[in-house]
């Protein structure tokens, strides 16, 4: 009796952290994406260095959240199957088909224009390059979208 609660229990911790580290960095990858956007825009319309300067600091912390967000969520999915298997069997119907969606649409488009916008500022043109911000930033509300 004991040590299955202390396994549930333990399950139970490992996925409150799980799921209380990858709460942080969409919510700041879906912020930093709209900002990195205006950032880019100002300095385009503006033509002023110190958004772009703005626009290269804050790019890199993005680039930092993006992937630790897209990590902790690949753990927390697979934590759905391994810690509440019964559980992902009656919800799986419903919840599957929009983690695909979300799979499909947002994070494809984030991450197909992901490495225009991190390493082609100097190989394509800046409005490109703006454009490539402006989907990213779009492909995080849509992944936004689908996930709540």
């Amino acid at each position: 009796m004991f040590d299955q609660a202390d396994a549930l229990l333990l399950a139970r911790i490992q996925f409150a952290f799980t799921i209380s580290f990858h709460f942080i960095f969409p919510a700041f990858s879906i912020g930093l994406a709209s900002f990195l956007a205006v950032l880019e825009g100002l300095w385009l319309k503006t033509g002023k260095a110190l958004y772009l300067d703005l626009f290269k600091y804050w790019l890199k912390i993005f680039a930092i959240t993006f992937a630790m967000g897209v990590v902790s969520g690949i753990v927390m999915s697979y934590q759905f199957g391994t810690n509440w298997s019964v559980f992902s069997d009656k919800a799986g119907p419903v919840i599957g088909p929009l983690m695909a969606y979300e799979v499909l649409t947002a994070f494809f488009l984030e991450a197909g224009f992901l490495g225009v916008m991190l390493f082609g500022m100097n190989k394509v043109g800046p409005r490109l390059h703006f454009m490539a911000t402006l989907m990213v930033a779009a492909g995080t509300f849509v992944s936004a979208f689908w996930i709540l």
